[in-house]
């Protein structure tokens, strides 16, 4: 499903963000990626959905090579990885609703279509009741949930949620990780970039570590170790 193969990326002589870096996540998995500020995350990240291109290396996407992506191939990539942020990026001025349906307008979705995924996918995050609510009315657990929703309206073969509960209480943040686990259920990969170790070790699922933009550990059943 997903494999880096010897991924460096070079910001200039002195700052490397990732050096070398070898990694392949099965289709289905549920993967943890962890480590301290400035490891690398952020970048692999940013590598995966083509914000960025890796110096040298090859990346994998579904035997897609995406080392050399055309500009014009990136929102197609982008509709195979659904990406959830630490800030949930909502229109203000839109409802949980409008929010979700937006993701599929500006691909152009038909409206029918419309109609019937943006209540599936709010029912799958738990808010098929608040469809008419606007950002402002929603705590930020729900705000979460709605972005997770926008996530999933493509039904991505990959969902990489970087940070997803940096923002929220221990509440919340476990509900997002039941919903990341039933999204996993479906047979969505999961990659999950995070620095909460609480979330990590009670998931006890695999567990790839980095350290100066290198894999240092890579566990399954693993727990955060620095």
């Amino acid at each position: 499903m997903i494999t880096l193969k010897s991924v460096v990326k070079k910001y200039s002589s002195d700052s490397i963000g990732l050096n070398g870096i070898d990694l392949h996540v099965e289709s289905g998995e549920f993967v943890s990626i962890v480590g301290q500020s400035g490891t690398g995350k952020t970048t692999m990240v940013k590598l995966l959905i083509a914000e960025e291109k890796a110096t040298s290396g090859i990346i994998e996407i579904g035997g897609w090579d995406i080392t050399k992506i055309a500009r014009a191939d990136v929102p197609l990539l982008r509709r195979q990885i659904g990406v959830i942020f630490q800030d949930f990026k909502l229109l203000p001025k839109k409802t949980v609703s409008e929010n979700v349906a937006f993701a599929l307008e500006v691909a152009g979705e038909k409206r029918n279509r419309i109609k019937q995924v943006v209540p599936r996918v709010l029912d799958i995050v738990g808010l098929s009741h608040k469809i008419d609510r606007y950002p402002h009315q929603l705590s930020g657990g729900e705000q979460q949930r709605v972005a997770m929703a926008r996530s999933l309206v493509h039904r991505p073969k990959i969902l990489l949620a970087d940070e997803p509960t940096g923002n929220l209480d221990s509440i919340n943040t476990q509900e997002i990780i039941d919903i990341l686990k039933k999204i996993n259920e479906f047979g969505t990969t999961i990659i999950l970039v995070t620095h909460n170790r609480e979330v990590v070790n009670q998931l006890k699922r695999r567990v790839v570590t980095l350290h100066d933009g290198r894999v240092i550990s890579d566990e399954d059943n693993g727990k955060y170790r620095l």
